[in-house]
């Protein structure tokens, strides 16, 4: 039997958005540092079945950064630039180097809920509905999933 999932991922009928949003038993601080912190990113990021290299990490406003997803041998880079890094939002580009005109305008809140819970909530706002339709196609759900489950689990092991 499949667990169930606990990431909520929408698309907006109206914007070419896709909204994601998870509840975590962690503080503010410790989202903030697993999406920092390119040692900590690179352990959760993704899906299961690969592995992230981190090439360049700058995690201030104004810097950028830059990683590979391995699966089976291959490939996969992605980079972006942050805008703006502070505790409670991060603000940065997306661009998978497949499709390098597809950039996406991320935004990342750590809400505090209280009694040691966060609600991570992710906006991406890309440059048409064929762009969005295609990254949700993608198997960016798994990739989600298994990653929020991943941090989850360093988490609760004091990883974070």
């Amino acid at each position: 039997m499949n667990s169930p999932k606990k990431t909520v991922i929408e698309a907006d009928p109206k914007l070419p958005v896709i909204r994601t949003s998870r509840d975590f038993t962690a503080t503010p601080e410790q989202l903030f540092r697993a999406h920092t912190d390119p040692a900590l990113f690179a352990r959760w990021v993704g899906p299961d079945v690969t592995t992230t290299r981190i090439e360049h990490w700058d995690a201030h406003t104004g810097g950028s950064w830059r990683y590979v997803s391995v699966h089976d041998g291959t490939e996969y880079g992605f980079h972006g630039s942050f805008h703006e890094v502070r505790p409670d939002r991060i603000v940065q580009t997306f661009t998978f180097d497949g499709e390098p005109d597809g950039v996406a305008l991320e935004t990342l809140w750590f809400e505090e809920l209280g009694s040691g819970r966060t609600r991570l909530r992710t906006q991406a706002l890309v440059d048409s509905f064929e762009g969005r339709d295609a990254i949700l196609r993608s198997g960016m759900e798994v990739g989600v999933e298994e990653g929020y489950a991943k941090l989850e689990r360093m988490i609760g092991d004091d990883a974070v």
